[in-house]
């Protein structure tokens, strides 16, 4: 298992800015003093002796010298931005919870969705793997609202309404 002093010797890690670089050659592609890692699926990856690793879960190992609880949790939604302001432990729950509205969302707004049957707007949250309804209303800014006042409620500040 890698460690953080192993991390520590082979790679330099920004806080204020989240970017790794390599202190040594690693490669001939990785170079001493070059910024560590590619970008794939909206995360930075670095790999390290033949193994791929997240760069944020490297920013928790290299700061806090020990390999993160669940989650690592981008507190802004980038994947891709690893400063420490910005990652923050998290349980699955918490994670989901500040993940943004689903590109399949035909409205747009997180926790709203259109019933037919019904011809109004229904709010909805997702707790703890649980799908809790929370009301039909007229309007979808209606719906969005009581999403809202729910997501606070549930997740404090890991709670995403975008």
């Amino acid at each position: 298992m890698l460690t953080a002093e192993t991390v520590r010797k082979l790679l330099d890690y920004e806080p204020e800015t989240g970017v790794f670089r390599w202190r040594v050659d690693a490669s001939s592609r990785a170079r001493k003093g070059m910024v560590a890692g590619w970008v794939k699926g909206g995360y930075v990856m670095i790999k390290i002796s033949g193994e791929t690793y997240r760069a944020h879960r490297l920013a928790w190992l290299h700061v806090h010298s020990c390999w993160p609880p669940e989650h690592i949790d981008h507190a802004n939604g980038n994947r891709a931005d690893n400063r420490l302001a910005n990652i923050r432990a998290a349980t699955n729950s918490q994670n989901s919870a500040n993940k943004s509205v689903q590109r399949n969302n035909d409205l747009g707004l997180k926790g709203v969705s259109f019933c037919k049957r019904s011809n109004r707007y229904r709010a909805t949250i997702s707790v703890k793997g649980r799908k809790s309804h929370l009301g039909y209303f007229k309007t979808p800014d209606e719906a969005h609202s009581s999403y809202c006042v729910a997501a606070s409620r549930y997740f404090g500040e890991f709670a995403r309404f975008e």
